[in-house]
């Protein structure tokens, strides 16, 4: 983990405190006033969820029509634009808001806000000052206190003016979404919103194309190119690092707090495709060797900014024992990052997993579960970074995802145990029924326990009949 930051991150906690108290994480709202009033049967602080049945063992790729478990992949993106980005363009923000100096007092000029609810801003939103402005509404009437923001997505183009050789020279400089960064860190300061800056990393048509050499090379000679038609970088590949490195260090400089990095593994392919790789400079090491190396790498040269060095992993990763072939083992990157970001939307695991046949349409048990195994085995590494999920805030078939699904999975994470999220949605459009009001819930919230839509207050009711019928759980965790 990054030292330096720890140490100015312990000098930061008065000033988070206040910030903090707002919302304080473990039993909602509800669970709260029912125990203040007294009632005849308060609602527990916690949950204990029975072991899980073991989680067959994760494929390498995912279901016909849909990405890998991944932010920028999971449902409806294309190059990072969403529908009508092209519109937005004309509203594009080209000069910031007036806002006063940052405060002298402050010894950053993002203190982090001690527990993370967050929303990512593609880079078409985050360029709109309409969209922003409708962003930022919602974080006014909400919890929502972070943005995760795209410097450079899965399209390759780096989205602000960058000043980085590299990017010039392969042509990654060539679409600009975000015309004025310094301008929307202005503003986002303003409204004290705490900015992340997600980069992709191995997911780069862009230098692949113009650097061929530091993709994934083909037994037969060139490219390797898997059965989607994509070429990959090569995660054992120094210059790979570097650029991505040299990018995270400018946004740095502008006052980023917190460096994101996804796509940070090998390919999700089938083995018939993984066979024609070959993996230049890979030496002896093994893949999760290769990841925790680069992780490593970075929090070193980004040792000199006040940041956060973190990561998005797969879901599986908090579950499954094993490398499932994309070189994310939780126990090889968990203490040399900040953050590990662990994807576990529902919709993107597999039949039986949990014991659930539906995991879809049990969003609280899939988040619940996923989280427990990251919270026990991070309790075993020495140096063990946080966990901070992406949750589901989009469809990917039955049910559709509204308010209660999106609060059942807020709500196990804070039945977990853990005190921030990150909702992830391709066009950055946002339920927010499922967020919790600034002056907090006038009505007790719905969502989705043991597959029916009941107030927040009656999860343990039902979690203790499914448990009851061996309905949803049962056996031993996954993993073990």
């Amino acid at each position: 983990m990054t030292s330096l930051y720890r140490a100015a991150r312990v000098s930061l906690i008065a000033l988070c405190a206040a910030s903090a108290a707002a919302c304080e994480a473990g039993p909602s709202m509800f669970d709260r006033q029912r125990t203040e009033q007294a009632t005849s049967q308060p609602t527990p602080d916690s949950v204990e969820v029975s072991p899980a049945a073991e989680t067959p063992a994760p494929q390498t790729s995912e279901p016909e029509g849909i990405e890998a478990a991944e932010p920028e992949e999971a449902v409806g993106v294309t190059g990072g634009a969403e529908p009508g980005a092209a519109t937005e363009q004309a509203t594009a923000v080209t000069a910031s808001d007036p806002v006063g100096p940052s405060d002298p007092e402050r010894h950053v000029r993002f203190p982090h806000p001690g527990q993370v609810r967050g929303l990512y801003v593609n880079a078409w939103a985050a360029g709109s000052r309409n969209r922003m402005a409708e962003l930022l509404e919602i974080a006014e009437r909400t919890e929502v206190n972070a943005f995760v923001i795209d410097i450079k997505d899965a399209s390759g183009y780096v989205s602000h003016h960058t000043e980085l050789p590299m990017a010039s020279e392969i042509g990654s400089s060539e679409e600009i979404r975000i015309r004025d960064l310094p301008g929307l860190l202005d503003r986002l300061e303003a409204a004290r919103i705490y900015p992340i800056a997600r980069i992709v990393v191995v997911k780069d048509p862009v230098l692949s194309a113009a650097r061929p050499e530091l993709a994934i090379q083909d037994t037969a000679g060139g490219t390797w190119v898997d059965s989607k038609g994509i070429v990959w970088l090569n995660p054992y590949q120094e210059e790979v690092w570097e650029y991505h490195v040299g990018l995270a260090r400018e946004v740095a400089q502008l006052g980023f707090p917190e460096i994101q990095w996804d796509y940070v593994r090998f390919p999700d392919a089938p083995v018939s495709d993984k066979e024609r790789a070959l993996y230049p400079g890979a030496a002896d090491r093994s893949q999760p060797d290769a990841i925790r190396a680069f992780l490593e790498y970075s929090g070193d040269e980004l040792s000199e900014f006040v940041v956060e060095v973190t990561a998005d992993v797969f879901g599986v990763t908090t579950s499954a024992s094993r490398d499932v072939g994309i070189g994310q083992v939780w126990e090889s990157f968990i203490d040399v990052i900040d953050v590990a970001l662990p994807m576990v939307y529902p919709s993107h695991y597999w039949q039986g997993s949990f014991g659930i046949d539906s995991p879809n349409a049990y969003p609280y048990e899939i988040v619940k579960g996923a989280l427990d195994d990251a919270v026990r085995r991070s309790a075993d590494i020495e140096g063990a970074g946080t966990t901070r999920p992406w949750l589901q805030d989009f469809t990917l078939g039955a049910p559709r995802y509204g308010a209660p699904e999106v609060r059942a999975q807020i709500q196990a994470t804070l039945d977990a145990g853990l005190d921030s999220w990150i909702l992830w949605n391709p066009g950055s459009h946002y339920t927010e029924g499922a967020l919790e009001p600034t002056s907090g819930f006038v009505e007790e919230p719905l969502v989705r326990i043991a597959n029916e839509i009941v107030p927040v207050s009656r999860r343990f009711e039902l979690l203790g009949a499914a448990e009851a019928n061996d309905s949803i759980r049962g056996g031993r965790e996954p993993g073990r």
